[in-house]
């Protein structure tokens, strides 16, 4: 047994500092838990810190092959962390002197705990162990507010996530009993004459729970309910977070499942076109922004998923797919964040003449949701770029062409929002707007257009192989 603690260091930062939010909030009085963000953030950074330290070292499993470090679990630290810090930002306003502040920032960080255990699980039995843990504090996250619209998504929520967790588990059952281990290492080379129908059965069990953590077809059907019944600081964390290890772990899983004779590039490939069909189609005519930007979300998995169908194939997938996840949680919580720096405004038309009244928050707005689509010279055109070709290299030119009918039809609702913000509005501004919120969107808008022309370095330092391949 391999065991090295110190291989573990981010998880294990945020693992003390959830249990230390927890307990500093007990003792702290209601109105001031504001050092448990505090010490949030400063866990977050710790974990960057330890995260960069190690970058460069070779690819190894620790703990009996169980847990990988390689690109794919130091990227998924860093973009998970810097999403949790993001999240933080746009939170501050929505929850400061809220008498159950200290929760919040502890269920953030142990559902981030979970997420990146998710990005690095190397074995079915810790990949179920950290389902459970991404999913069981996100709960908790959706129905936050404790009001009528929240508690309802949180429940939707809760019955697909508890139904998909039996089925992984069963799927992960199934696996090991043809293939003798729960290893993804041994699976990999058991599956090649293991039962086809049973091998089928398996994997599309344990695929079942990550498109749940995803929020892809058709395990998709929480994302617009919760996002637009909890707290957009929640809608936001619940959109870009989860999906992140959801996307790494089905990533590893299918390389994993190269050695079988199951065609499972093809069922991902359709799952990946339905997924950004479907999202584009329901955003179409959304007028609530929140319910625009969940289908929205559930759109971009299906980019995310076009690399998933390659895995193993093509060299560029994995870089490809990292560096759309990071452009991605960065652009989506931009849109969050100015849709909680003015929680007065629901709907499109209410954002009429923000480009007069809040300037800087409608050019935010408007690079975030353009970035959404892909338009140059955001970080998401080149992610989106760079998996297209990759698909394209890996002998999925048909997806590829979906992919660019979708993205061409998303530019229309997203324009749908975008055209009211900019067009002259002589109506007083109804909102004054949140300052860390706001901040958060400028931070974000910048960070978007930043990333792009520098993503040649980005793929450069996301090259290499995962420990399972």
């Amino acid at each position: 047994m391999n065991e090295d603690p110190l291989a573990l260091l981010p998880e294990i930062i945020l693992a003390v500092a959830s249990v230390a939010g927890l307990l500093l909030g007990s003792y702290l009085p209601r109105r001031r838990q504001w050092p448990v963000r505090l010490l949030a953030a400063l866990a977050c950074a710790a974990g960057l810190a330890a995260t960069v330290a190690v970058w460069g070292d070779p690819v190894r499993t620790v703990f009996g092959g169980s847990y990988a470090i390689d690109v794919g679990t130091n990227a998924g630290r860093v973009i998970v962390l810097v999403a949790v810090l993001l999240t933080l930002g746009v939170s501050a306003r929505e929850f400061r002197s809220a008498p159950r502040e200290s929760e919040w920032y502890v269920l953030i960080l142990l559902a981030a705990l979970g997420t990146i255990v998710l990005t690095g699980a190397n074995d079915l039995l810790l990949l179920v162990a950290a389902y459970l843990l991404a999913s069981i504090p996100l709960y908790a996250v959706a129905g936050f507010a404790k009001d009528d619209a929240g508690t309802e998504g949180a429940l939707k929520f809760y019955l697909l996530g508890a139904l998909l967790g039996i089925i992984m588990l069963a799927g992960a059952t199934v696996l090991f009993g043809v293939g003798g281990s729960s290893a993804y290492a041994d699976l990999q080379k058991a599956l090649g004459t293991a039962p086809a129908a049973a091998v089928a059965v398996g994997f599309v069990g344990v695929l079942a729970g990550l498109l749940f953590k995803m929020g892809a077809v058709p395990a998709h059907f929480w994302i617009p309910d919760v996002t637009e019944g909890t707290r957009p600081p929640a809608a936001a964390f619940l959109t870009t977070v989860p999906k992140i290890g959801g996307v790494v772990a089905a990533y590893r899983l299918a390389a994993a499942m190269t050695g079988s004779h199951l065609d499972w590039a093809l069922l991902i490939a359709i799952v990946a076109a339905a997924t950004m069909t479907l999202g584009n189609l329901a955003a179409f005519f959304q007028r609530d922004v929140r319910r625009l930007l969940g289908y929205s979300t559930i759109s971009q998995v299906g980019y995310l998923l076009m690399a998933v169908a390659v895995a193993g194939r093509n060299e560029l997938a994995l870089p490809s797919m990292l560096l759309y996840l990071g452009a991605y949680a960065v652009t989506n919580l931009g849109a969050f964040a100015v849709v909680c720096a003015l929680p007065g405004r629901r709907t499109i038309d209410e954002y009429r003449g923000l480009l007069r009244h809040q300037p800087w928050l409608a050019v935010s707005l408007v690079v975030c949701l353009l970035g959404l689509v892909g338009t140059p010279p955001t970080a998401v055109f080149t992610g989106k770029l760079t998996i297209f070709a990759a698909a394209l290299d890996g002998g999925y030119a048909w997806l590829v062409v979906v992919a660019a009918v979708n993205t061409v039809a998303s530019l229309f609702y997203y324009l749908r929002w975008i055209t009211p913000a900019v067009r002259r509005s002589d109506e007083p501004d109804p909102a004054v707007p949140g300052g860390w919120a706001a901040a958060t969107a400028y931070v974000t808008a910048a960070g978007s257009l930043v990333l792009g022309p520098l993503a040649g370095l980005a793929l450069a330092a996301l090259r290499g192989d995962l420990a399972s391949m």
